[in-house]
């Protein structure tokens, strides 16, 4: 199993302490929310902290996942509920590898609903673009 198979589903056991394993001491993971976690203290305190506001991981399915000897790049689906409400949305993440350990982690997240475009954009681009 490679390291990010490994780090998601320690996010969906809920699992601190195999959520740090997969990590460099000093890694750097950035959310596709905007925060930045430098080393393993601030990761544990940021997973606690979204455990203890119920946050649950309820799914998160790599659709594709690719390795090389530096890093590791994956396409998921990400279900969850945090503070009472429950979402979903697609992301990737983009991860360096340093003596078989996550050093640095960046997911992205898709900002709207996707569709086949059929020579008209949905309102959504539009608005967002403008």
């Amino acid at each position: 199993m490679m390291q990010l198979e490994q780090y998601i589903a320690a996010w969906r056991a809920h699992d601190v302490a195999a959520i740090l394993a997969t990590l460099a001491p000093d890694c750097v993971v950035i959310e596709s929310f905007g925060p930045i976690y430098r080393g393993h203290d601030c990761v544990a305190q940021w997973v606690s902290r979204w455990l203890a506001e119920d946050g649950c991981v309820i799914d998160w399915t790599i659709r594709d996942l690719r390795t090389s000897g530096e890093g590791e790049t994956a396409e998921w689906a990400f279900h969850y509920r945090w503070r009472g409400e429950e979402k979903r949305f697609d992301g990737a993440t983009i991860a360096t590898l340093r003596d078989g350990k996550l050093s640095y982690l960046r997911e992205y997240a898709t900002t709207a609903a996707l569709y086949d475009w059929r020579g008209e954009w949905q309102q959504t681009f539009a608005t967002t673009v403008s």
